[in-house]
């Protein structure tokens, strides 16, 4: 059976209320759980902006991963951004045809 390691180490509490729990984790998120008087429990954590989780949502997350497979079998082409500019002015037609699908019924 396998056995987590603890790490015990001893911390003092700045005049600021303050710990440090070393260089290691400087800048990183973590969520502290006051799980009763004076016992608490500090966990590394990724944060999701609430904007952003229905990214994660299996249907979003499903219709992302689509997405992205299209992207990936569907790379981008070199366009003619003045052609498209013309075809939109004409209408849409593209060139060589004459009058638009409605005037040939």
């Amino acid at each position: 059976m396998d056995t987590l390691a603890t790490k015990t180490s001893v911390k003092i509490v700045g005049s600021n209320g303050q710990i440090s729990l070393g260089k290691e984790f400087a800048g990183r998120r973590v969520l502290v759980e006051e799980q009763e008087p004076g016992v608490w429990l500090v966990r590394t954590a990724m944060v999701i902006p609430e904007n952003e989780l229905w990214l994660h949502q299996p249907q979003a997350r499903a219709e992302l991963e689509r997405a992205l497979d299209w992207a990936q079998r569907n790379p981008p082409k070199e366009s003619d951004p003045d052609a498209i500019l013309k075809r939109l002015k004409d209408g849409g037609r593209t060139a060589g045809k004459k009058g638009s699908a409605r005037s040939e019924r």
